[in-house]
């Protein structure tokens, strides 16, 4: 309400400068001529010369000037100089020109009102520059005051962290992360400021658990789950005192309730649970697991990421959910997440190996443009008695995992889906572990410009690294030889990352540059066919196999009342998250093609039922997602679609509206979009890692 009546102030005062503004120059004009007026008036049956009522009338402009100057600040005390000033020079005219005595009077009270005006604007500055000294100084008081409460309040919380080792700064990424959260949802600056605290110390009540459970290694038992539980309640008691902030105590009250009523510590259901503690829960939820754990490793972004979209409308309010996944979606780099130590070639630029994969490098993502590692190594002494194939040469690991890292220990590599495709000599020896083939071409090089070995061994390598579908060539010029190594990988789906170690060796001077360069078709020799689960028969539209995200679509079909498509889909091997489905598109293009010329697009409808709405184009769309009591769970839903199974998606167009309609396996969901004018719409299946066959158009 004072935002809506700060906005309205200045219209009120335009307003009364306008009026005040012609009230005096109607008493300039007035007095101006009622002074050379010879006439006379009757009042009350005399007669009354006309230049008499002068000083009535110009009462009234001297008031109106007085209140400008009162009411408009500077605006009004200039303007009123102005029109007393010109006031002024016409009495002084009249009373010297023209020798009318009737002037005289008026001289004088327009000199006094000058002479108040001064004084009452002076007066209006000084209380204007003491107001501003008290609310600056009242703003540096509420400053510091704040300053106080987020620095005890963080001594407190790390005094909390400081207790387990494995949740050190989780209080301070819950409030960064609830605060942006809160902001993507449209809060104002103060209400994210308050979620911000309310998630510093949403976890205050853990001081009164005791440290071997909180420090457990492992998960905890039942009676331990009970007494960990206590926190909630523990940290409502200890910030119910701080009532100049009620929203504290209530966020750490209820920050563990689920949407569906089966959390704690009352159990309390959908949009009963406060809204800040289900902001901060999904908070509390995504830092847990994108941080280490006693029990675990810190889980990769893309499985954090479905266990929000799995958690929505059961452990999650769905509409901040979808407000994390939004969150994650535009945080390409990860960088959500608890910092963690960088690793050799994460900011370095050598690695000291001993034993072949006691150290390894971060992995480097091969994709369809060129990367270009230069390195130079260094022989290392081998311990006495040792024994080590190719000791003294580079080695590439080549493999895939969730989080672009070699793993050698069976739960991380079972856990993170890591698959390792070859291993590379750079003397041109290799092993296949899960590549269909390889093939090691040997011709000199051709550039002559990399440093031969020197007097100790040492010896210069420039690798470049490049990815075609399903096949990888990396090429390892050491200026006297130039290997060309294909490898055949198992799919196209699957990633590519190249990881340096060695066997004693010391590698230096490590440079990894990304260029424009792209690989072509033909550019890559292909060693074994191409991988195709769609070689089934094709309906109405050609099938398509989508190998990652939106890689491919089918052609597009017009959108008329009372379209079906029905199709059959399955996921790929290697899909792995509950997104691995098909997407329909609505939008429109001059061709009928999807990125076709004049594309735009409307809608994007995932099998899963995800969405998010953040558009600039005035489309309006209206998605509703129905988890029918005979949903069969996300992790059955995901086996289903990699069985495969048809689909049938209807299409009604009424009017301005456009509704994409599927239900699968319990998943209903309803999507209409709004669009103006009468424009040619299309649609067409897209999505990621799934392949789609016996495509069948049906027409009302």
């Amino acid at each position: 309400m004072d935002g809506k009546a700060d906005s309205r102030k200045p219209g009120r005062q335009k307003i009364l400068y306008a009026v005040l503004l012609a009230l005096s120059l109607g008493s300039l004009a007035g007095t101006a001529l009622m002074g050379r007026s010879r006439e006379v008036i009757l009042i009350f049956d005399e007669a009354v010369p006309v230049a008499f009522l002068t000083g009535i009338v110009s009462t009234v402009g001297n008031l109106c000037a007085i209140l400008m100057v009162n009411t408009i600040k500077k605006t009004g005390f200039l303007t009123a100089v102005t029109l007393l000033a010109v006031q002024l020079v016409i009495l002084l005219f009249g009373l010297l020109a023209e020798r009318r005595s009737s002037a005289l009077p008026g001289l004088f009270s327009v000199v006094l009102v000058i002479i108040a005006v001064i004084m009452v604007y002076s007066r209006e500055k000084r209380l204007d520059r003491y107001q501003t000294a008290e609310l600056d100084a009242v703003k540096a008081r509420q400053k510091a005051t704040e300053l106080l409460f987020e620095q005890t309040a963080t001594a407190l919380v790390n005094a909390i962290d400081a207790k387990d080792v494995y949740s050190r700064g989780h209080s301070l990424r819950v409030a960064e992360y609830a605060s942006r959260i809160a902001g993507q949802m449209g809060k104002s600056e103060e209400e994210c400021r308050q979620i911000y605290y309310a998630g510093l110390l949403h976890d205050v009540g853990k001081i009164g658990i005791k440290n071997a459970i909180l420090t457990k290694a492992g998960k905890l038992n039942s009676e331990e789950y009970e007494v960990i539980k206590q926190h909630a309640l523990i940290g409502r008691q200890i910030l119910s005192g701080i009532t100049a902030y009620p929203y504290l105590s209530i966020a750490a009250n209820f920050h563990h309730e689920r949407y569906d009523g089966r959390g704690y510590p009352e159990k309390l259901k959908g949009e009963d649970i406060p809204e800040i503690a289900r902001i901060i829960a999904v908070a509390d939820a995504y830092d847990a697991m994108s941080s280490n754990r006693s029990y675990r490793s810190a889980m990769p972004q893309q499985l954090v990421r479905e266990e929000i979209v799995k958690g929505a409308g059961t452990q999650f309010d769905p509409e901040v959910a979808r407000a994390m996944q939004h969150l994650i979606d535009v945080d390409e780099e990860y960088e959500m997440k608890e910092r963690q130590e960088v690793r050799e070639l994460a900011g370095k630029d050598e690695l000291v190996c001993t034993e072949l994969r006691n150290e390894v490098s971060e992995g480097i993502l091969i994709t369809f443009c060129v990367t270009r590692i230069r390195v130079r190594s260094v022989p290392e002494a081998m311990p006495e008695g040792a024994e080590e194939s190719g000791a003294g040469i580079p080695t590439l690991i080549l493999f895939d995992s969730l989080d672009g890292r070699y793993h050698d220990e069976p739960k991380t590599i079972r856990d993170l889906n890591y698959f390792e495709y070859a291993e590379i000599r750079f003397d041109g020896e290799s092993s296949i572990t899960g590549a269909r083939n390889i093939m090691t071409e040997v011709e000199p090089s051709p550039s002559g410009a990399a440093e031969g070995p020197g007097k100790t061994g040492e010896k210069s390598y420039c690798l470049e690294m490049a990815r075609l579908k399903d096949h990888v060539l990396i090429t390892i010029d050491d200026g006297e030889t130039l290997l060309r190594v294909t490898v055949a990988m198992p799919d196209s789906t699957r990633y590519a990352y190249a990881a340096l170690t060695g066997a004693y060796c010391h590698l230096k001077n490590v440079s990894i540059d990304i260029t424009l360069d792209r690989i072509r078709e033909g550019d890559i020799q292909r060693i074994a066919p191409e991988i195709s689960y769609v070689n089934g028969p094709a309906g109405d539209l050609p099938n398509v196999q989508i190998d990652g995200f939106r890689s491919a679509a089918t052609q597009g079909v017009p959108i008329t009342d009372g379209l079906r498509l029905r199709f059959h889909t399955m996921s790929l091997p290697t899909a792995r998250l509950i997104w691995h489905c098909p997407f329909i598109s609505v939008y429109s293009s001059e061709n009928g093609k999807i990125k076709g010329p004049g594309f735009h697009e409307f809608a994007l409808v995932r099998l899963d039922g995800e969405n998010w709405d953040d558009r600039d184009d005035g489309i309006v769309n209206e998605l509703t997602v129905d988890r029918k009591d005979y949903f069969i769970g996300w992790d059955a839903w995901k086996e289903k679609n990699k069985a495969g199974f048809d689909c049938t998606v209807t299409f009604e167009r009424k009017g301005s509206g456009v509704t994409v309609t599927t239900e699968n396996f319990g998943i209903f969901i309803r999507n209409t979009t709004y669009i103006d004018g009468g424009r040619k719409l299309f649609t067409a299946i897209t999505g990621d890692q799934c392949a789609l066959t016996d495509i069948r158009i049906r027409t009302a």
